[in-house]
């Protein structure tokens, strides 16, 4: 091979290791302690093979039920994400309202369970 290759290390858990394997390069196969380690065995394992490495993206083969545990983790951090920006949206709009309304950023605050300080943020936000 010549040039730079971008490659994907794919790990799979073996004991206490993860075993790595390259597809883009035939032959490179490594094992790392931890993920973070990874990159730099592929590339130590490229360079014994006489190819650079580019990038290296790394994609952790979990089993089944657990890797269906990640992707609920990954969906409902998103749900939280956008319930939170939908949250800050409404305190924005809902500040402006009652200010609009007459009512003092004391009053406000006590009304929707935040500091006079986080009313006036919101409020110029």
């Amino acid at each position: 091979m010549s040039g730079t290759v971008d490659v994907t290390a794919v790990c799979t858990r073996s004991g206490g290791w993860w075993a790595v394997e390259v597809p883009e390069i035939p032959g490179l196969f490594t094992q790392a302690r931890r993920l973070d380690q990874v990159e730099d065995m592929v590339r130590d394992a490229a360079e014994m093979l006489d190819v650079q490495v580019g990038a290296v993206a790394i994609d952790p083969r979990l089993d089944e039920d657990t890797q269906r545990m990640v992707d609920s983790l990954f969906a409902k951090r998103d749900e939280a994400r956008r319930a939170q920006d939908e949250a800050s949206k409404l305190a924005r709009s809902t500040v402006a309202a009652l200010r609009g309304e007459g009512l003092t950023v004391r009053d406000v605050a006590t009304v929707t369970g935040v500091s006079p300080q986080r009313v006036s943020a919101l409020q110029n936000a």
